[in-house]
This record gives structure tokens, C-alpha cells and sequence, in this order.
């Protein structure tokens, strides 16, 4: 019982990652009659097609495999198994903000490009959700079980 808030934080996170990945995070209005809504996916993917092979990897890196693998690694805290990805969680929580970054950096991009407007859709505010909600549930399970995350933290035996 002591990890039905972390586990339920988890679900939540584990729900509203995909919604931020396809669902647009900004709106581009150029030149009053075009737009475009592009979402994360689409982001790496345009990237990809462009041949800037390097930074659409850095991006789906950052933006979907690492939350991913992150929540998985929860989950497994949560439910008590042990194993690296569990032990490694401290040093995936150290880079834990690195896929809001890279959010916002493809969305400050846009709004100074000065070549259109850029309003955030609701792809950003579900990935956002999605990250703040693992942030917490690791919080809550490191703050549950002292050196599960850090094994610095650990109470000597």
C-alpha cells in the first residue's frame, strides 16, 4: 500500500507520454493561411527525412526512449523487484529533465525563429504532465525506500 501514490503517479505519467509524443505540442502559423502541428514524432521523423541524422537521434533519445525506459525502471521500484534497471534509476533521475529541454528548446526555436508565430498545443502540457508525474513518483519511492535510487543514501547495514 505504501506505493499505491507512487504507482498511481506512474500510470498517470505512463498515460500521458504517448498523448505528448503524437499529439501536436505547437502550432506554426507562417504567413496567415499556414500552419503546421507538428508533434514529437513528427519532429524526429522531419528531422530524419532531412538527413540531420545526429540531432533526430539526440531528440528521440531524449524525447521518447529515455521517459520510456525511466517509467518502465518506476514501475519496477514500485513493484519491489530489484535488478539494474532499478539500481540505475538514480542516474536515470539525474538526466530526467533532459527531455523537457529538448521540448523546449524545439519550442523556443520556433517562436524566435521570427519567420512565424508559435502557440503550444496540448502535446507539451501532456508530456509535461507525463514528465513532472514520474519526477514525483521517483521522489515519493526514493523518499519510501532510502538507497533505492541512490545507493549512497542507503542506511548502512
Amino acid at each position: 500500500m505504501r506505493n499505491a501514490l507512487p504507482s498511481l503517479l506512474i500510470l498517470v505519467a505512463a498515460l500521458l507520454l504517448p498523448l505528448g509524443l503524437v499529439l501536436p505540442i505547437l502550432r506554426l502559423d507562417r504567413l496567415w493561411f499556414l500552419t503546421e502541428e507538428p508533434s514529437l514524432v513528427d519532429v524526429v521523423v522531419g528531422l530524419h527525412a532531412d538527413g540531420d541524422l545526429p540531432l533526430a537521434a539526440v531528440v528521440a533519445l531524449a524525447s521518447i526512449l529515455f521517459p520510456a525506459v525511466k517509467l518502465v525502471a518506476l514501475q519496477l521500484a514500485a513493484a519491489g523487484v530489484s535488478g539494474p534497471p532499478v539500481r540505475h534509476l538514480h542516474a536515470l533521475g539525474r538526466w530526467s529533465m533532459m527531455d523537457v529541454v529538448v521540448v523546449a528548446l524545439v519550442v523556443f526555436a520556433a517562436k524566435t525563429s521570427g519567420l512565424a508565430e508559435a502557440v503550444t498545443e496540448p502535446g507539451l502540457w501532456a508530456y509535461a504532465g507525463s514528465t513532472v508525474a514520474a519526477a514525483v513518483a521517483a521522489l515519493l519511492l526514493e523518499r519510501g525506500a532510502p538507497g533505492l535510487t541512490d545507493p549512497a543514501a542507503a542506511p548502512p547495514r
